[in-house]
Order: structure tokens, then sequence, then C-alpha cells
């Protein structure tokens, strides 16, 4: 199929279901992206922070994006991430997910090293110059340690390097910044990764969301994203208080014992374990498992909502 430009509407990042040795679990993986379908979302983004991507071996990177595209054929536009340190290490990734089936690839500034802003703007431009299919930059400063400015952002879009933004920055007056810019440019999709905001950020004008929380209601996310298009607001800001309320699942885990990240991909995994799409509920090393008692708090989460 064609890319669409721009993309819009619920992109959800696909988690990994992993078997119990951590491998990938295949099986689970296709009910997942069945549950997504379903669900009525417009396109899915494997290899994504959601997707546990960073902790992925290449050889698992390629089989998840493999699986996907070989079972969704045209249906829905399939997004791959291509995040790694280095702009030759990013290459090789687009090489490999491309070779899958990947229609786009989500790409971040470079990592490890402190960038300058043309070393990313280089970046990001001998990406695009190798890449058979669109870029759309990934803007998430808490995991990269560099936030994408707009005028760089929009500036890349002016010169066609760059067919979109995934924004998980935070920073609502920035997205707000490339959200008018981004008018001017045709076909460039702006999308949020809060869960929190969707309908703030399609009030804005934003062409789509990412929410990791689509995984586990996917049909919450299409519903909040059809009454923000259809200009009901009143009835969209009450499904987002659903959602948010539900979203307070992430913090579940013990700060003491546990990241932020092993709270949250472990919390969205327990529930999708709990509604019967995913056989385990484990997550990449090194995060740290949920507690018996901590996945009981998912279900009562999932309860409230009316997901159970």
């Amino acid at each position: 199929m064609t890319f669409p430009a721009p993309l819009t509407g619920v992109v959800p990042p696909v988690c990994t279901p992993l078997t119990p040795d951590r491998e990938v679990d295949v099986p689970s993986l296709l009910r997942l992206v069945e549950h997504l379908v379903e669900g009525g979302v417009h396109g899915l983004f494997v290899l994504g922070s959601t997707s546990e991507a960073a902790f992925l071996t290449d050889r698992q990177r390629r089989l998840v994006v493999e699986t996907v595209v070989g079972h969704i054929g045209a249906q829905l536009p399939v997004l791959a991430g291509a995040i790694d340190m280095t702009t030759p290490r990013v290459l090789d990734h687009v090489t490999a997910v491309t070779a899958a089936g990947a229609q786009a690839v989500v790409v971040t500034a470079p990592f490890y090293a402190r960038t300058h802003p043309s070393e990313i703007v280089h970046h990001y431009r001998r990406i695009a110059a190798a890449s058979p299919v669109p870029v759309i930059a990934y803007d998430i400063p808490v995991a990269v340690h560099t936030k994408l400015p707009a005028e760089l952002v929009l500036g890349l879009a002016a010169d066609g390097v760059l067919a979109g933004l995934k924004d998980s920055s935070g920073d609502l007056a920035a997205f707000r910044e490339v959200v008018t810019g981004a008018r001017a440019h045709a076909g460039f999709s702006v999308l949020t990764g809060s869960e929190l905001t969707v309908d703030s950020a399609l009030a804005l004008g934003a062409d789509g969301a990412v929410p990791g929380l689509a995984n586990v209601d996917p049909h919450g996310y299409v519903r909040l994203y059809r009454l923000c298009r259809a200009g009901d607001w009143e009835a969209a800001r009450s499904e987002q208080e659903r959602l948010c309320a539900l979203f307070g699942m992430v913090g579940v885990g013990d700060p003491a014992r546990m990241g932020t990240s092993s709270s949250a991909i472990g919390a969205f995994k327990a529930a999708l374990h709990l509604r019967g799409i995913i056989d385990c509920a484990v997550t990449a090393e090194p995060q740290v498992p949920l507690s018996g008692d901590e996945v009981a708090k998912v279900g009562k989460f999932l309860a409230g909502a009316g997901l159970l």
C-alpha cells in the first residue's frame, strides 16, 4: 500500500510479547496485532519504546517486523523504529527493517555522545538519503537526552527530509509550535506520543496519536479519535478522562525496586495477559517483573475501565 501523507489516526506502538525464556512470542504477537486491528487502529508502530526495541537483539527486531508485516499485508501501514546510538548503526537498522517490509522508519536523534543540532540535522539527512521509505522523527528526550527543536524539525520538513514527527517530549508548547508550522508543509504528519493529552493534541491540529496504552484499549483510543474528529469535545473529554484513569496502571510498580520503564511496560503486558491476548507478561532484561500484588492492581484498573 502507499504510505499515507499525512499519516492520521491511532497508531499504537506495539508491545513485543516474549516467552518465559525471553524470545519473541510470535503467536502472542499475532493475537495482539489482531486485537489492535479489530479495535480499528489506523496503523502499527513496531520497535518503539513500548516495543522494548532497545532491549531486543537485531535478530529479534527483524523477526518482529517480518511477523507483523507478513500478517497484516496491505491492511494497515507498518512503521518500524530504526533506533540506535549513531548514524551508521541506524542505517543498518533501516536496511534491515525495510527489507522486512516496513513502510516507514521512525528515528531518534543520536545518543550516548552529546550531539549538536547541526550533527542531528546531518544524521537525519544521511538517513533520509539512504532510506527507501519515509523517515519520521521521534522526539523522546527522556531516552536520548536531546530535545528536537521545533525549528530543526520544521526545517527538515521543508526540505522533504522528514515525513513526520512522533512527539513524546511532554512539551506541549513546543508541540504546538510544530503543529502550527507544519501547516505550511502538506503531507507532514504530527503525532502525539502522550496517552493523557490526545484530545488536546487533536484540538491543536495534530494528525494522530501513538499511545502505548492503546495496546490495552485500542477501542477507547479509536473512539476518542473519532469523537475529536466529529467535534464532540464533551464526549471526547469524558473518554480521555476514562483513559487517563486507566493509565494509572503504569504506576503500580514499587519505585524502590524498579524503574518507570519496568513498571509501565510491565503493566501493559500484565493487562494484555489478564485480557487473554498474550501468553506471558515477561519483560526484557534487565527490567524487573511486577509482583503478584502489582499484577492484581493492574486488574483493578482494567475492571474500573470496564475491560474485565
